[in-house]
């Protein structure tokens, strides 16, 4: 039962964070939202630090969790990207509360560990990103230095993410995602970079 209630105040913070408003979200309202007290909620969370950190935490596991799989089953490293890459943006369609997370924008007045926890996220999926890359060198025997693509690729991601928040929701992230991969890695694949 708690372990449920812990699971449905998390989806509520989430789902309030979809608001394109973007107003600033206090345990106040959060409760309100459950029609519960504070206090109810501070049975579960000792803090909203606590929260945002289980909203992070549901984003790690979510994200590496594919990002691992994809690296275990999928041998080429131009598809792997192109797996990651496209998994991120929909991950953004399918969570835009999340989404304000992982851009920083709900983290915004919150405890600046939160974000300092975001960026080393981020970090790590360019790592993964650069994994990737370093195989598409080793088998195209291209110059190209997989860390500045990897993270032009991270930088693309993140500007998709920006774009669909701050636009209220609307332009979906993965929208010519598979163009824009096949520009962006043009210079890996046909070697004249």
């Amino acid at each position: 039962m708690a372990g449920e209630r812990k699971q449905q105040i998390l989806e509520t913070l989430a789902k309030m964070l979809e608001n394109p408003k973007r107003e600033k979200i206090t345990t106040a309202a959060l409760a309100a939202k459950l029609d519960v007290s504070e206090a109810a909620l501070y049975r579960h969370f000792a803090s909203k630090r606590q929260m945002f950190e289980g909203l992070i935490e549901f984003i790690e596991t979510t994200v590496f969790g594919v990002i691992n799989k994809i690296m275990t089953d999928e041998p080429d490293g131009t598809k792997q990207v192109e797996l990651i890459v496209t998994m991120l943006l929909k991950f953004a369609e399918k969570n835009p509360g999340m989404t304000r997370v992982l851009i920083g924008d709900a983290l915004v007045n919150e405890d600046e560990a939160l974000q300092m926890r975001v960026n080393q996220l981020l970090e790590r999926i360019e790592i993964s990103l650069k994994q990737s890359l370093k195989i598409v060198v080793a088998v195209t025997g291209n110059k190209t230095i997989p860390e500045s693509q990897a993270n032009l690729l991270i930088c693309y991601v993140i500007g998709r993410w920006h774009q669909y928040a701050k636009g209220g929701f609307k332009r979906k992230p993965a929208d010519l995602v598979l163009q824009h991969l096949s520009l962006m890695m043009l210079p890996l694949i046909s070697r004249t970079f």
